[in-house]
């Protein structure tokens, strides 16, 4: 799998392929749909299946107020894109040139110089172009005038509705990780850096590492079970977001107990995914009361992460489409 941020990495002898436009953040399995036709397409063609994308989201440029925090970071969306098959991710830098661009001059720079596409696979939904003028009407008139085969993907549907970035990004805020990871094709993960905290975890007994500069969305306040990657290795692990009021501490707080490891990583960046969400955070009445309560966190994280590595190695979950 390629990552392309400049047309200076563009392969020059590459062979017409398949493309699709868009933000996918988060690459949810309505986004696996329209990558599995992507995909299955472009191997038609013998060509590359490439995704691109926009960095920042064009929002974050218009209106930047109103942009609400990422559920991916670029190279993690890259991995996730490359599990879905994608052979080229051009993660394009958005400026006001990009943005200014009309509908048809957007279409003839990128779809047709530039990429020399024969396929554009997108969904209903698909806007383009200055002020998202483009639709999907203007697409299919550009890519008929083109020789550019258009297919349009169905939105999928679970429950009564959509799957979205925005639906994703609602259930994550408000903790419901078991939906949220459901509609996702991967567990919802974060990154941060290590820093230093008050100690307060390691004098009772549950050491905790302490994650700043969260690039992507937070989780609703709460007790997760979950996964941490560190120094190579992955480590069953309880996560505390939000304050901590048996302290008197209202400072929201990413803490992560990796159970069973022993040793420092200050300094170190560390990813989290979130599994799901064990319980409300609430002051106790004391220090042993709070520790007892941790000690029933950590027994069942361990319990719900055993569990839920079991089931993907017995059956793997189709989050495909």
């Amino acid at each position: 799998m390629r990552l392309i941020r400049d047309w200076s990495e563009l392969p020059t002898d590459h062979a017409p392929g398949a493309l699709t436009i868009g933000n996918f953040d988060g690459v949810h399995r309505g986004h696996a749909r329209i990558l599995q036709r992507l995909v299955q397409r472009a191997r038609l063609l013998s060509g590359p299946a490439i995704v691109f994308t926009f960095d920042p989201h064009p929002v974050r440029i218009l209106r930047p107020s109103l942009a609400p925090p990422p559920l991916t970071w670029t190279d993690r969306k890259t991995e996730l894109l490359a599990d879905q098959g994608v052979d080229w991710v051009i993660s394009y830098p958005t400026d006001e040139g990009l943005l200014s661009l009309t509908p048809e001059r957007f279409f003839q720079q990128i779809v047709v110089e530039r990429l020399d596409a024969r396929v554009m696979i997108e969904g209903p939904n698909f806007f383009f172009g200055k002020g998202r003028s483009g639709d999907i009407g203007v697409l299919r008139q550009l890519c008929e005038q083109a020789s550019v085969e258009l297919e349009i993907v169905a939105p999928l549907v679970v429950g009564d509705q959509f799957i979205s970035s925005s639906r994703v990004r609602n259930l994550i805020e408000n903790g419901d990780l078991d939906t949220a990871c459901a509609l996702l094709t991967h567990p919802y993960r974060i990154r941060g850096m290590v820093t230093h905290g008050a100690g307060r975890g390691a004098r009772i007994g549950f050491p905790t590492a302490n994650l700043a500069a969260v690039d992507t969305l937070l989780p609703g306040a709460g007790v997760y079970a979950g996964r941490a990657f560190a120094e190579g290795k992955t480590w069953c692990a309880a996560i505390h977001v939000g304050p901590n009021p048996t302290f008197q501490e209202q400072v929201l707080k990413v803490e992560v107990h990796l159970i069973d490891y022993h040793g420092s990583l200050y300094g170190a960046t560390m990813e989290v995914d979130f599994l799901t969400r064990l319980r409300d955070i609430h002051p106790f009445k004391s220090v042993d009361e709070l520790k007892l309560q941790l000690a029933h966190d950590v027994t069942r994280a361990v319990e719900f992460v055993t569990d839920w590595d079991a089931r993907e190695l017995a059956n793997p979950p189709d989050r495909s489409a």
